[in-house]
């Protein structure tokens, strides 16, 4: 059963009581930030612009800060050996290996949205507290969510550099020419934006958390699937979409459901150590190009059955990419009352099978794939039995 609540308008956001402007960044902690902003550089095309290390006065992290469009992923470790036990960062790649630490949402008053998730439940990671530098000023707070994931709250009006006070302005780590068949002006444009981010939380906690989006943030519940929707042969797990009133902020939650074998979302709490986000889905208006990129520079996406594309021009109808390319690139496509959407994951994107990607080229559909639950389950429980975790 699928159940869609109404679409608030942007006109809403004044009514709005935790009024917020997007996604701010993905944080993520890594053993090597370095390497790993070099792998999101040339897998992902995203492009360097901040950093703060040693060299700019921070003294126990160095982080790097890459960005397409308006997304934007920090890539954050530890280096200082003799201070890291203690180090929440340190702590957090020991246990989980590396994931994304902090879903960073920009607010227009971080105070006084700090103040409202506090009074209605949130546990407080850091009061609000100001960061300046030349180019201005930025107010940040933080309240703890599902597993030890934190939404900090940033409020950047008044401030026009490249990230954070404490960051200086970083060039490129890698030049358009690593892009191959890209041109120099295309070089960076793989995908635009986050479009949605998704957590795994343990068996019987998902309501609760879907509670928190509402009660602490103002959430509504945008779509939900239970039951046969996201059920294979083996394995099956239940979701539910909370939402901020202008849809720029997407969550879903997902929690393992009782089936005979173990579920993608069991096997992610087992080698995570717990809940946390298992993907980001990025928006790309060229699907094609995109997948065809970072495949040529190395990433590794979900396989599909040809059986998927024999009878898929029969229910999703005409699509911008013909049925033919979608076969050969392995993409798959829904629709609903609304459009259509193509979409492909990754695989994980580390050792441990945990944080993965999304790609996703949205034309009317604001779903999520609801048709291709199915098929993409079966792809992940064929990689989970090469693991031997299904």
């Amino acid at each position: 059963m699928t159940q869609t609540t109404h679409h608030t308008p942007d006109t809403a956001r004044q009514a709005d009581p935790f009024p917020v402007k997007g996604m701010d960044a993905v944080v993520f902690a890594v053993g090597n930030a370095k390497q790993a902003a070099h792998y999101y550089s040339t897998a992902f095309g995203m492009r360097l612009v901040a950093y703060s290390g040693p060299e700019t006065g921070s003294r126990e992290t160095a982080s790097y800060v890459l960005t397409n469009g308006s997304a934007r992923f920090v890539l954050t470790s530890v280096i200082k050996p003799a201070t890291t036990w203690g180090h929440f960062l340190a702590e957090h790649v020991a246990e989980h290996g590396d994931g994304v630490v902090d879903l960073a949402i920009e607010v227009p008053d971080a105070r006084a949205a700090y103040a409202y998730a506090v009074e209605h439940g949130a546990r407080s990671v850091a009061e609000p507290y100001e960061l300046k530098d030349e180019h201005g000023t930025v107010v940040l707070a933080a309240i703890a969510t599902y597993g030890q994931t934190r939404h900090t709250l940033v409020e950047r009006t008044g401030y026009d550099g490249p990230y954070l006070p404490g960051f200086t302005a970083a060039a490129p780590l890698v030049k358009a020419p690593a892009w191959g068949h890209l041109p120099a002006e295309g070089w960076g444009s793989t995908f635009q934006a986050i479009d949605h981010c998704v957590g795994n939380v343990e068996l019987g906690r998902m309501n609760e958390w879907v509670g928190f989006y509402n009660k602490v943030m103002g959430f509504t519940n945008m779509k939900e699937f239970v039951g046969d929707d996201i059920a294979t042969e083996y394995s099956a797990l239940m979701s539910k979409v909370v939402a901020d009133g202008t849809l720029k902020v997407k969550f879903p939650i997902n929690e393992p459901a009782l089936a005979r074998k173990k579920s993608q979302i069991d096997e992610y709490l087992e080698f995570y150590g717990g809940a946390g986000v298992q993907h980001i889905a990025l928006n790309t208006n060229d699907i094609v190009q995109t997948v065809r990129t970072m495949r040529a520079a190395g990433v590794q996406f979900l396989d599909t059955p040809d059986s998927y594309y024999d009878t898929l021009g029969e229910w999703v109808g005409d699509t911008r990419v013909p049925v033919e390319t979608l076969r050969e690139l392995k993409i798959l496509a829904d629709r609903d009352e609304d459009g259509y959407l193509l979409q492909i994951f990754t695989k994980p994107v580390q050792d441990r099978p945990t944080v993965f990607f999304e790609l996703i080229e949205r034309h009317g559909s604001m779903g999520f794939g609801k048709g291709n639950f199915k098929a993409l389950f079966e792809a992940i429980e064929r990689e989970q039995a090469k693991r031997g975790n299904l």
